[in-house]
């Protein structure tokens, strides 16, 4: 009987696990993709893969994009060119990604004697984890390769550890370095050296690690493409080091951003953003460290796991120029942290059941329908499916990223000049405008002008031809 309870202590956990998979796989699928960054990741990539330039990402024909590696470029792209560019195949590389780690994480369950399960469902519980598996974004490649090289160097350093754990270190920061630059080893080398300074483990570190053959491996993962990538657009190099790297962690209102928008936060926001986007869990995990500090302190695995997750909020405390997807690397640890202590843990049948309710609850209110003007303002897909797409479509003074995919790179960027001449033409279009701009227009251009559907920021409009 013991033996059947435990059977279905266990069914119970990976039940729970794969409903909340099959959830974001529904919403992967059915929602659109959202203005302004995702939108624009998986136009880089539709772009990627329709041009079959795979060394350069465009953010639009013939314009680099040289802010971000091209990891995430390059698994969109794949899943666009085998699959096509629904939503569920752009997304699905990320889904893929998070939920491996979600389970990778299993084999840390404490001694074996708690579920398989449990720390990969506090992981996809945590608000930030789980809307990054079946987002389009670059934190989640770079926090792939942040756990690979964490796990690598933690199993590096076991007694009798097989030699690939040491490799596997090098090829997460190889990894990084094409997810999103130099910062992974920002993110990983120092936690990594407080922790074996504390702990004495120096010395077993530099004979454990194959530092030689690692590194070859980092940079043969790596700097080929850095070296073609600035061959083929010159300049590169010099703004993704210099201006995504220094610029815009010491200067908030850097004016050398080409693709992005100046993100004035007040200093030490990010622990705001980790103790709202790790909700529940984050209360859990601040009442564990005042009740298990001392022991947390002598324990070397919860030491590792405290300074790896507590070390990036600690690393953007000062910076300005940040936004909430830069504590994903924290929920991992965190994750781990609550798990290890779960048996201790009071109240966590009420966390649990929170975490567990908020994703059902998202699932049913969509299902109805409630949800749906939350969001849809935040896409043209919905105004772009009222349109012929047989009739040019023009978009005033700027178009968006959701417009260029949703066309597949056909909509026009035109000028209020440019519009009085097409006026003139007495030749059928599509206009987007935003409300803004519909009140600024002249009368005789909107009297030219048919509303065909709108949202609470835009509106498209249609230009029929006299016969």
């Amino acid at each position: 009987m013991d033996k059947f309870k435990q059977q279905l202590f266990t069914h119970r956990y990976a039940l729970s696990f794969w409903i909340l998979v099959l959830i974001r796989s529904y919403f992967i699928a059915v929602l659109p993709l959202m203005d302004k960054t995702e939108a624009r990741y998986g136009e880089i990539a539709r772009l990627m893969s329709e041009t079959g330039n795979w060394i350069t990402p465009q953010i639009d024909y013939g314009l680099p994009f040289w802010a971000k590696p091209p990891l995430s470029t390059w698994a969109t792209a794949l899943s666009i060119s085998i699959f096509g560019s629904a939503e569920v195949f752009v997304r699905l590389p990320y889904l893929i990604v998070l939920v491996g780690l979600a389970l990778f994480i299993g084999r840390y369950s404490k001694g074996h004697v708690q579920p398989f399960y449990l720390p990969g469902i506090i992981a996809l519980t945590i608000p930030e984890f789980y809307l990054h598996a079946g987002v389009v974004s670059t934190d989640t490649f770079l926090t792939f390769s942040i756990t690979l090289s964490m796990f690598g160097f933690w199993e590096a350093l076991r007694d009798q550890a097989k030699p690939y754990w040491g490799y596997l270190f090098f090829a997460g920061m190889g990894i990084g370095l094409l997810a999103k630059g130099p910062i992974v080893g920002i993110l990983t080398l120092p936690p990594i050296f407080l922790w074996a300074l504390i702990n004495k483990k120096i010395q077993k570190a530099f004979f454990k690690l194959p530092w030689i053959g690692g590194i070859l491996l980092m940079l043969a993962l790596s700097l080929p493409w850095y070296f073609i990538a600035e061959i083929n657009s010159p300049g590169f190099i010099d703004y993704f080091i210099v201006g995504e790297h220094f610029e815009r962690y010491f200067n908030s209102g850097w004016k050398g951003d080409k693709y992005g928008f100046p993100k004035q936060q007040p200093l030490g926001v990010v622990w705001a953003f980790l103790i709202l986007f790790l909700l529940p869990w984050s209360i859990t995990f601040v009442r564990l460290l005042i009740k298990k500090g001392k022991n947390s302190i002598q324990n070397p695995w919860i030491l590792f796991l405290l300074f790896w997750a507590l070390w990036t909020p600690l690393f953007f405390t000062s910076s300005k120029s940040l936004i909430h997807p830069y504590v994903l690397p924290s929920c991992i640890p965190v994750a781990l942290i609550i798990s290890h202590y779960w048996s201790a843990l009071k109240l966590k049948r009420i966390y649990l059941g929170f975490a567990l309710g908020l994703p059902i609850l998202l699932f049913t209110l969509h299902l109805s329908g409630k949800i749906k003007p939350l969001y849809a303002a935040s896409t043209d897909k919905y105004l772009l499916e009222q349109a012929n797409p047989e009739v040019t479509i023009f978009s005033l003074d700027q178009k968006s990223y959701s417009s260029q995919f949703y066309t597949k790179g056909k909509i026009k960027r035109i000028d209020t000049a440019y519009l009085g001449q097409l006026l003139k033409t007495n030749k059928a279009f599509y206009l987007i405008l935003r409300n803004k701009q519909w009140e600024e227009l002249k009368t005789p251009h909107k009297n030219q002008l048919e509303l065909i559907d709108s949202n609470s920021k835009k509106g498209l409009y249609q230009f029929k031809a006299i016969p």
